[in-house]
């Protein structure tokens, strides 16, 4: 049974199970699973190439002596051995000696996962066919890959679940500009499944990659974060499918938590590629490590100050951001003024509305920068539909194809329908604000639809980020 049947038999298996509700918990329950398998294959390949090399896994709770028998414990008795020694001995895993960073993988990746199912019948049945899958071999592995991808793509419609995913054309487009090489460090501070490493790992591997020594550097180029358990398991599982043996690297940590002025010198990089959360609020006292003129309870705006600050001089970044950081004023303002004076801001990517559908309808922009020099102009590109698409959906979504224009104008730029520059000048007369129209443009029709909508989200935004302005000034005029 080829692999990609060998999923579709394990999905129909967990639909009939009570416990499980939904994409998310499927996929979460499915990786957990899938992880196990890998991390197993994977440390039996290492004890034969690796002398002396031991699993972090104590052998009762490995793979290899639970799951691997075809006619072993099921039923009740399977989950029994889940529930209270599975899971609690892999989330009470110690770190300590040579496979410490390893150890430390599995536990972190235990640490918050769930075993959803409740049929012990049917676990049996899933690990059965998760059997059937050899991740040692390259073929296995790298069908499985391109299925864990599409698994991964239909968190976009699974509810909340969608902000950890980024379509996979926007990841391939931004490292295919930013052009990373084994030996930089790239870095993703809210790495949700893992898509820009992965893009960054094989844009390495087709280009860079000639030697074992050019290997070598890739496995220890990457810096990632990730707070939410969900996503960080499945970016670690996305790590190891990648052929990477620590992906330890990926954090299960709040990368704005850490204090703004304790990142150091030390500690800049090379490449940021990534899509911070938008749309959403820090808890309480986070805003408190950054700096006050910088202060805010928008995601977005903390990661794209903290961007500023983790890059080395001549680092450069491809980032995901809304419309509302483009035209937002007050510390939105501040930081725009920042990025300007302190990198070269050479070009916004502006996306056209539904690249996110069904997650949200919220407009997108790419923005690409240099530290190290002020920005002296601008270079915007509106990127548009294919022929025929008035918007994108689950069905049709924007495909990497489609920045072929990009990539052709990108070296040899001119104005055109598509594309024109701004000098920075201009924007700082217009008081930072970004969201610039493309004057190149052939006006929509009246009514058009396509057109409407978005504006009509911008003033949504503009009037929030007015009332919320609005508010801050009325609470400190009546502390006075």
């Amino acid at each position: 049974m080829s692999v990609r049947n060998v999923v579709k038999a394990i999905q129909d298996i967990m639909r009939k199970d009570a416990g499980v509700d939904g994409d998310a918990q499927r996929l979460s329950q499915l990786c957990w699973m899938f992880f196990l398998k890998i991390i197993d294959d994977q440390d039996q390949q290492l004890e034969l190439t690796q002398k002396g090399y031991r699993s972090p896994i104590p052998p009762p709770l490995q793979w290899r002596t639970w799951a691997a028998d075809p006619e072993g414990i099921t039923g009740e008795e399977l989950q029994r051995f889940l529930n209270e020694d599975l899971f609690p001995g892999l989330k009470g895993l110690t770190q300590y000696g040579k496979g410490a960073e390893r150890s430390a993988v599995v536990r972190n990746v235990f640490e918050d996962a769930f075993h959803y199912m409740k049929s012990g019948q049917l676990v049996r049945q899933v690990v059965n066919k998760i059997n059937e899958i050899d991740f040692n071999n390259l073929a296995d592995r790298q069908h499985f890959g391109d299925i864990y991808e599409q698994l991964l793509s239909d968190l976009q419609a699974a509810g909340n679940a969608g902000e950890y995913y980024t379509p996979r054309a926007l990841t391939q487009f931004v490292i295919d500009r930013l052009d990373p090489k084994p030996g930089e460090t790239v870095m993703d501070p809210s790495c949700g499944t893992g898509g820009f490493l992965t893009c960054a790992m094989r844009h390495m591997r087709d280009r860079y990659v000639k030697k074992p020594q050019d290997e070598s550097a890739l496995q220890t180029s990457f810096r990632a974060y990730e707070l939410k358990q969900l996503p960080h398991m499945l970016a670690t599982t996305n790590m190891l499918l990648h052929g990477i043996e620590d992906p330890s690297f990926v954090r299960h940590d709040n990368t704005l938590a850490r204090p703004y002025t304790s990142w150091t010198r030390d500690e800049r990089v090379d490449v940021i590629a990534t899509n911070p959360p938008f749309g959403a609020r820090i808890e309480d006292g986070i805003e408190s490590n950054f700096p006050a003129h910088l202060r805010t309870k928008e995601t977005a705006d903390l990661f794209l100050a903290l961007f500023l600050r983790l890059l080395k001089d001549g680092g450069r970044a491809g980032i995901v951001l809304p419309d509302g950081t483009l035209f937002g004023e007050g510390v939105k303002t501040r930081i725009k003024q920042e990025l300007l004076e302190t990198c070269n801001l050479h070009t916004i990517v502006r996306l056209p509305n539904g690249v996110f559908n069904p997650y949200t309808s919220i407009r997108t922009n790419l923005l690409f920068f240099t530290k190290g020099q002020p920005t002296e102009e601008v270079w915007f590109y509106e990127h548009p539909y294919p022929a025929g698409a008035k918007s994108y959906n689950k069905t049709r979504p924007i495909r990497f194809e489609e920045f072929a224009p990009e990539q052709a104008w990108w070296d040899h730029r001119t104005e055109s329908e598509q594309a024109w520059r701004v000098p920075v000048d201009q924007i700082v007369k217009n008081g930072y604000n970004l969201d610039l129209k493309n004057p190149n443009k052939v006006e929509d029709r009246p009514g058009d639809v396509d057109h409407l909508l978005p504006e009509y989200e911008k003033l949504l935004a503009q009037i929030a980020d007015t009332r919320a302005a609005l508010k801050g000034i009325l609470r400190e005029a009546l502390e006075r």
